[in-house]
């Protein structure tokens, strides 16, 4: 087991009406002018925008707005919304959506303070040392930024997805009414799910294999996720189902997952260059390469990946092989993903063959031109990115 410090000072409203709390909370944390950020339309139809605006004014709190960000969230709003916090002197950010539009807030966040350019954050050329504090109002439960320290944005020139993490991102507040997602399409919530369970299998497969109370967290989340996802695909309005994916989104990324355990991310740095290049959804693409991941590296611990296969996904127990357990493991979460609708290639995901060329480009991305790996389970460098994407492909 690997010595853990645990850190999650999100403060979390959970339930119906949660969202009337928003300006309560605002002033709480010092908020005396806000930027409320947001994505498109559905926030202001679904009647979420005006609630929220109603709650900051309840506690007379002046507000501007800046929506338009777009899943992969882009470097050029972020810079935009740098920009008009400094014009307007705004003191605390808002995110209304899911896990791009706090993303591009925490960016906002932190480039408000720092004389350079944001980029410089995710580049590693600057670390964070001040930024503005933030609140979020999920809608879409999946990435989990509502209680992570993590932000990913995508810079337009050269289509480069990068992420950067810092405790001093982390929101001061999240708050969560499953009621908001009653009205997700089944595709977005399909993706959300693929997400979770994601974020989950980045920090279980880890050599660090006797953390049992991490492990039985992580395997219950993935069970009862699956189980959830089938309900509320079939019945949108489900409350106490939509209301397990939505806690759940913020438990498999507040690193109560990874307690006790070196964590891997292999699977989510090679999906950051399917996005990249192709800007398809986040969950989407990690459902299309996990399981050419998986086959590539669990001979490194099959034990490991024979007891995800029973314990989170009920398979059989083959107790004379580890490794034939292990792939029917694989094959399992697999199933799950068509299941639901998603990719298990990237030729379904893109909708055509991807090339040579392409693989050999999002490989030199992702490697930094062959200077860095990535993984920990089984590290990975250029030539074994490569290898993954064509068995995916």
């Amino acid at each position: 087991m690997k010595d853990f410090n645990y850190y999650a000072p999100t403060q979390v409203a959970f339930g119906r009406k949660a969202e009337q709390a928003t300006g309560r909370l605002v002033k709480q944390y010092g908020g005396t002018k806000v930027l409320v950020h947001y994505g498109g339309k559905s926030a202001e139809r679904s009647g979420l925008l005006d609630a929220v605006y109603h709650a900051l004014e309840a506690e007379h709190l002046p507000y501007v707005k800046l929506g338009g960000v777009v899943p992969n969230p882009r470097l050029s709003k972020v810079h935009e919304g740098i920009d008009l916090c400094r014009a307007e002197s705004v003191d605390f950010i808002l995110a209304i959506g899911g896990g791009s539009v706090i993303d591009s807030a925490k960016a906002i966040s932190m480039g408000v303070t720092y004389e350079g350019d944001v980029w410089d954050f995710f580049t590693h050329k600057a670390e964070v040392d001040t930024c503005l504090p933030l609140g979020a109002v999920l809608t879409l439960p999946a990435a989990g930024s509502e209680m992570s320290d993590a932000t990913v944005i995508t810079n337009e020139d050269g289509d480069l997805k990068k992420d950067y993490g810092s405790d001093k991102l982390r929101c001061k507040f999240a708050v969560m009414n499953p009621e908001r997602t009653f009205t997700l399409p089944p595709y977005q919530t399909a993706v959300g799910v693929v997400d979770i369970i994601m974020h989950t299998l980045e920090r279980y497969f880890s050599h660090d294999d006797d953390m049992t109370v991490t492990d039985s967290i992580a395997e219950s989340l993935i069970r009862t996720v699956q189980d959830s996802a089938f309900k509320v695909l079939q019945q949108p309005d489900n409350y106490l189902h939509r209301a397990q994916i939505m806690w759940a989104s913020s438990l498999s990324h507040n690193g109560l997952t990874g307690c006790g355990t070196t964590s891997d991310w292999a699977t989510h740095f090679l999906e950051h260059e399917l996005s990249g290049m192709f800007d398809v959804t986040h969950g989407a693409g990690l459902a299309a390469v996990w399981g050419s991941w998986a086959r590539y590296v669990y001979l490194e611990n099959p034990t490991r990946f024979a007891q995800f296969a029973v314990n989170a996904m009920g398979v059989r127990n083959n107790f004379k092989s580890a490794e034939e357990t292990a792939l029917a493991g694989i094959e399992a979460l697999e199933r799950f993903f068509r299941a639901i609708g998603m990719p298990t290639s990237i030729h379904e995901l893109i909708g055509r063959e991807i090339t040579d060329e392409e693989i050999r480009e999002m490989s030199r991305k992702c490697s930094y031109d062959g200077t860095h790996s990535i993984g920990s389970f089984k590290v990975l460098n250029r030539e074994d990115m490569e290898h993954i994407y064509r068995a995916a492909r």
